[in-house]
């Protein structure tokens, strides 16, 4: 639920609650104070929710029964009405019930309990004729003479006629009223704080929560802490707010770690390259030393000497290309010329290329093309090249000393696939190992005393190639007996292309741009 539209809930709620609950809880009260009034009062009145809107109604029921009592005795023995220890009785009766009693013959008054004189009762009282048409209709005096009158007539001594009226003041409040008031300024008042309590809870939950565990990510991420989470619990906007918050937490948890790690490894293929370096550094210096105080004496030991110097040289030079390419690697920025080539030509330059240096190292070479000569492949050449090389000089590198090095290449053609095997009969690589060879300066040699030199970053540089060509590269290995290479690459179909990673075609546009 959208966070606008709980706040038109709340609304709602604020408005329309109080109502329903108030007037379901006033019904319930009114209707006991109503049932509580005719229990008091001994009235067989039927009160109902609308005689609060009328109070001569509620007034006026409550002596109900003592006037039908009064029309019963005016009928059957009006005699007793005009006993005056029967009217004193009465009298009592018409007190509890908050009224008053008045007899009158002839319209002199025999009889009263009201509070007032005889000139307000000639006022306020009907003469006999109305109080006959009257009948238990009762009538209302406005005025001073805010009051209920019901009047019974009958007939008394020598045939005058006599009225017997019940007299119930306007202006008094039924002690039940006061009551039923405070109930109900004491409903409303429960019914606001029952409604606001709820929605705090709703809103407590649905916003201020979630507000305070943002202000509490954001305090975290203040003091360097990327290590928490974020739970989004609703699917308003502060729902997407916390997913949004979480998403950014985690790409700079991510970024963190990454730069952490590229930390580690900078150092490393700092240590690597030093290391690397420093050997063939001290080999040239005493081979150079060597021709400098005569110790190659000799145009064959100054021969031999002057080639270990270009062979050391040429490793350093390797190391050096390595390092660059690596800092390519690292911001995506490996120069490709993607072509189309054809598959067999490739392959067989390229293994005629490898082969010379191989003979020169007594290592055989093994090739084989299975497969269409006509099909092709879309590729940089260069780059290709570097990942062949890269494999085959690790076959030589970890080479089985006292083992004659055999290196396999064979060319399959698998339907969309150009698949290329490179094998060799080398020390092959520990099962734990595997899964981190292509893993940047991982090597599986820990010892940095190990004859095998190099920075660790080749075969992650090859499965950065063979990635950007859309490929697919995996491992083989068997300790003690070899290690063979699975390379995948998508054969060329019309019309087919391979686009360059972003940032480098970010870079070719900018120069197009430039020119």
């Amino acid at each position: 639920m959208k966070l606008r539209t709980k706040l038109k809930i709340a609304f709602v709620i604020m408005a329309i609650m109080p109502v329903i609950l108030g007037a379901i809880a006033i019904g319930i009260i009114v209707k006991i104070e109503m049932n509580r009034i005719r229990d008091i009062y001994g009235s067989t009145h039927d009160y109902k929710l609308s005689d609060l809107y009328s109070p001569s109604a509620i007034l006026g029921g409550i002596t109900d029964d003592v006037y039908e009592d009064l029309q019963m005795l005016a009928e059957k023995q009006p005699q007793q009405l005009t006993d005056t220890g029967y009217l004193t009785s009465l009298s009592n009766d018409l007190t509890s019930k908050l009224s008053y009693l008045v007899v009158r013959e002839e319209n002199n008054v025999m009889f009263s309990s009201a509070p007032y004189s005889e000139t307000d009762l000639a006022e306020l009282l009907p003469d006999g004729e109305l109080a006959q048409k009257l009948g238990n209709a009762g009538v209302y005096k406005g005025g001073k003479y805010q009051a209920i009158v019901k009047a019974v007539r009958f007939a008394g001594r020598d045939g005058r006629y006599n009225e017997v009226y019940i007299v119930t003041p306007m202006r008094q409040i039924i002690p039940q009223f006061r009551n039923l008031i405070t109930e109900v300024l004491l409903i409303i008042i429960g019914v606001l704080a029952l409604t606001s309590f709820i929605l705090y809870i709703w809103i407590n939950r649905s916003i201020i929560r979630p507000i305070d565990r943002l202000r509490l990510g954001t305090q975290n991420i203040r003091d360097g802490n990327l290590d928490f989470e974020i739970k989004a619990r609703s699917k308003d906007e502060l729902g997407d707010l916390c997913r949004d918050f979480e998403e950014m937490r985690g790409r700079l948890n991510k970024s963190e770690q990454e730069k952490i790690k590229s930390d580690a490894e900078e150092k490393e293929l700092i240590r690597n390259i030093s290391h690397d370096l420093k050997t063939p550094l001290t080999a040239v210096k005493g081979y150079v030393e060597g021709l400098r105080d005569g110790i190659a004496d000799t145009p064959e030991k100054q021969h031999r000497y002057v080639l270990t110097i270009a062979n050391k040289v040429e490793d350093m030079d390797r190391l050096i290309d390595e390092l660059t390419l690596f800092s390519r690697l690292d911001t995506n920025r490996i120069p490709y010329d993607f072509v189309k080539i054809n598959v067999k030509n490739y392959f067989d330059d390229c293994v005629d290329e490898i082969n010379l240096d191989l003979e020169a190292q007594n290592i055989k070479l093994g090739y084989a093309f299975h497969g269409d000569e006509t099909m092709e492949t879309m590729a940089d050449p260069n780059q290709l090249k570097r990942v062949i090389n890269n494999i085959v000089s690790n076959s030589v590198k970890y080479r089985q000393p006292g083992r004659d090095c055999e290196i396999g290449i064979e060319v399959f053609d698998e339907g969309d696939y150009i698949h290329v095997v490179m094998s060799d009969n080398g020390k092959g690589i520990n099962y734990k190992d595997l899964p981190r060879i292509f893993d940047r300066f991982y090597r599986t040699d820990e010892s940095r005393t190990s004859p095998q030199s190099g920075s660790g970053i080749g075969l992650a540089i090859v499965k950065k190639i063979v990635e950007d060509h859309k490929g697919r590269i995996w491992v083989e290995s068997v300790e003690g007996e070899g290690t063979t290479f699975h390379l995948n690459l998508l054969r060329y179909r019309e019309g087919m292309r391979l686009s360059l990673p972003d940032s480098q075609m970010n870079t070719r546009q900018g120069k197009r741009r430039k020119t």
